[in-house]
């Protein structure tokens, strides 16, 4: 790769020495590309043309060197210019596309690249490069520019992995499957379209054809929980419970299990009438798919309730914490609101034990637990 770029330096500076002023010194100027030092042939170059020249051959050589030395406002400069008198040149526009790339301005790249579009509508590059602009896999723009460029090369893996993950999510399996099946033709093992194509044998019900991939999958050495997933849910839908019940065990000792694959395990227990397993693993699918932080959010809540006088309501979210996690805190709210804002002394003594009984942090919650201790000792005393 190295004497490839080489070479395309050599020939580069044969044809851009060629065309240049004969005022250049051109054994200065080889000696600088031929060792990459374009900072200083880009400062050359600038005091022999001057900065506003507008002649297209020298404009084209500033803008390269400026380029290649990484002075991307300079080089986008030269390339305007360029631009301004040469408007179809696919060169200067792939320039000005590749710069706004790297200065991060996307909508200037997308702007040029669509102007190629124009005058090159077959160029597969520019499609694949307008697709990956849109980060939604299924976003309609994302999808047609795929669409383009895998028209033009229908065996190109990424743009058929990325096309049938587009047409998945909208639920197009069949074209899905139709990517992925010419794309699998021409590379038989690889991995990424392999993988991307379980999920819609599973959609169109094509079990064998899913456990099949899973299988090659795993001989060839990819036994991620991904895999395992798909092979675990192909296994339930053909009725291999236990086949099934052992790619989720082997994603559990992985520590990847999640929401789905604790289901699809409680629903294989279920149908093997081990109810027991069943219903620990629904109750951990359950918990799986709770956010952590839901019991914080009801806290909150209650806290929320409590400042706007809203005592019935701040007393049923605390309680409703209660459903997700227990830290201990909810116990503290109810006290307070039971001892000064119900007037439940009684429920206000049972909610202040439980708060100790929680164990609270003795550092972080010191002074809380000081003053709980006071109103127990305190209502303890009055009754």
């Amino acid at each position: 790769m190295k004497k490839l770029r080489y070479f395309i330096l050599i020939l580069y500076t044969s044809s851009a020495l060629a065309q240049s002023s004969d005022t250049i010194d051109k054994e200065k100027l080889i000696e600088f590309y031929q060792s990459q030092r374009f900072t200083e042939a880009a400062a050359y170059l600038q005091i022999v043309y001057g900065a506003e020249t507008d002649q297209p051959k020298e404009l084209a050589q500033i803008a390269y060197t400026n380029l290649m030395a990484g002075n991307l406002a300079i080089a986008e400069k030269s390339y305007l210019k360029l631009y301004t008198q040469q408007p179809a040149s696919l060169p200067v526009l792939f320039n000005l596309a590749a710069i706004s790339m790297r200065r991060g301005d996307d909508g200037k790249a997308m702007s040029f690249y669509k102007e190629i579009i124009k005058i090159d509508s077959m160029n597969f590059n520019v499609y694949k490069q307008l697709a990956s602009f849109f980060l939604n896999p299924a976003s309609p723009e994302k999808i047609a520019n795929l669409e383009k460029a895998n028209k033009i090369n229908p065996t190109h893996p990424d743009v058929a992995f990325d096309l049938a993950t587009g047409y998945n999510k909208l639920s197009k399996n069949d074209s899905a499957y139709h990517v992925l099946d010419v794309a699998l033709i021409a590379d038989t093992a690889n991995l990424s379209l392999l993988k991307a194509k379980m999920p819609v044998c599973i959609a169109l019900l094509k079990m064998n054809e899913t456990i099949q991939t899973g299988v090659k999958l795993m001989v060839y050495g990819d036994s991620s929980g991904y895999v395992l997933s798909n092979l675990g849910k192909a296994y339930y839908l053909n009725k291999e419970y236990q086949k099934a019940i052992d790619m989720y065990t082997i994603i559990e000792r992985l520590q990847q299990q999640t929401e789905s694959s604790l289901y699809y395990t409680s629903l294989c227990y279920k149908e093997l009438k081990n109810y027991v397993k069943a219903a620990d693993y629904m109750k951990r699918s359950i918990k799986e798919g709770i956010s952590p932080y839901i019991s914080n959010y009801y806290q909150i809540l209650g806290e929320i309730y409590e400042l706007t006088g809203m005592i019935k309501d701040a007393n049923f979210a605390y309680h409703k914490s209660f459903d997700f996690e227990n830290t201990g805190g909810a116990y503290y709210n109810l006290g307070l609101i039971n001892d000064f804002k119900m007037d439940n002394k009684k429920a206000a003594l049972k909610y202040y034990h439980l708060y100790l009984a929680s164990k609270p942090d003795p550092e972080k919650r010191k002074e809380v637990i000081k003053y709980v201790k006071m109103r127990i000792a305190y209502l303890q005393g009055k009754s």
